[in-house]
């Protein structure tokens, strides 16, 4: 049957940014195709939230409180994940994310932490769970959570839109190196509603102009995304790997612009 094609039973998957969000959406999706979860987060009780939904599937749930900044947090995520189920079959990096800020206002520190955020984590996340994967389920899948601010020209996202930009390259280029075992692939996520896009969804003005210029009518939702990483992540795609699936109402452009201030000539004393 094609849709077996679908299911992870006898799998296990790490999902980061597990707590809230999309990366609750795709924890639970993964949960309800059959693969046991663990979710990694800052926040405690997020996680076992998350870890009750994923027992709520007839799944199991691990939680492991997990600042993917440290490289001993990292670190201690895949082991403990391979040392609680014994094997690791998916990593969905899902953690990331930056504030708008002006070009002009966005300082040295605040445009490199986007970009280690946004890109050096999930690499370093992927070298560790590729080894882990290989080693003990012989394969694996990665599925790294991107933006269309990659590829999009968008006003204030000078810093989020290189650092997704970064990683939709790093996974074209890690999919070549680790394939065939490895298959890495990455979503280009639109506007979803999220806490992040409740500013605008909360606001008439800007829910309808948002609305208005994107194709489908309106924000995505948490499982939309976790449809995506499910089949990327299952052996439905099992001939992809190097691609960037888009998925964003058909946007293609820019369904909000944040202000920002022109650029003037600094005043002379």
């Amino acid at each position: 049957m094609i849709l077996d094609r679908f299911r992870l039973d006898g799998q296990v998957a790490v999902v980061t940014g597990g707590g809230l969000g999309i990366g609750r959406g795709i924890a639970v999706g993964l949960a309800e195709a059959g693969a046991d979860v663990v979710v990694a987060a800052r926040t405690r009780s997020d996680l076992d939230e998350v870890v009750g939904l994923v027992q709520a599937a007839g799944r199991r749930g691990h939680a492991v409180v997990t600042d993917v900044m440290q490289a001993a947090d990292r670190e201690r995520l895949i082991s403990e994940a391979v040392d609680v189920f014994g094997r690791l079959d998916v990593l969905v990096n899902n953690a990331g994310g930056t504030g708008p800020r002006p070009a002009m206002a966005t300082s040295e520190a605040f445009f490199e932490t986007a970009l280690r955020f946004n890109v050096t984590v999930p690499f370093l996340l992927s070298k560790l769970a590729a080894r882990a994967m290989v080693d003990t389920a012989g394969t694996g899948a990665i599925v790294n959570i991107s933006s269309r601010s990659a590829d999009l020209v968008m006003s204030s996202f000078v810093a989020y839109g290189a650092g997704k930009a970064a990683l939709n390259q790093m996974t074209r280029n890690l999919a070549a190196e680790l394939a065939p075992r490895v298959r890495v692939n990455a979503i280009g996520v639109g506007g979803v509603a999220t806490r992040g896009l409740q500013v605008v969804l909360t606001n008439a003005e800007l829910r309808a102009r948002f609305e208005a210029n994107t194709p489908m009518g309106h924000a995505g939702e948490p499982e939309d995304i976790a449809c995506a990483a499910l089949y990327l992540a299952s052996s439905a795609s099992s001939w992809v790997t190097g691609k960037v699936l888009q998925v964003d109402g058909g946007t293609e452009r820019p369904s909000i612009d944040v202000p920002v201030p022109p650029l003037l000539p600094a005043e002379r004393a």
